[in-house]
């Protein structure tokens, strides 16, 4: 990275995205991890991960319902 070791820069949103993503699926590396931990707030993958959780639970609801009135439930 072009950043040094002692400077904090806020994250770009494609970035939290693909930590958020790829904490949720447990395959994050050990360098996104650093970038992570060096960023200084931890508020934008908070609020990453609520947004990823809302999303996948209305998903899965959608799903289950689609699933269901096909089904003739």
């Amino acid at each position: 990275m072009s950043d040094h070791d002692g400077e904090q820069r806020k994250p770009t949103v494609w970035e939290v995205v693909q930590s958020v993503l790829a904490g949720a699926l447990g395959v994050q590396t050990n360098e996104a991890r650093k970038r992570d931990f060096k960023s200084g707030s931890p508020m934008p993958y908070i609020i990453g991960g609520v947004i990823f959780t809302v999303v996948l639970i209305v998903v899965l609801v959608v799903v289950v319902n689609v699933v269901l009135s096909s089904a003739g439930v």
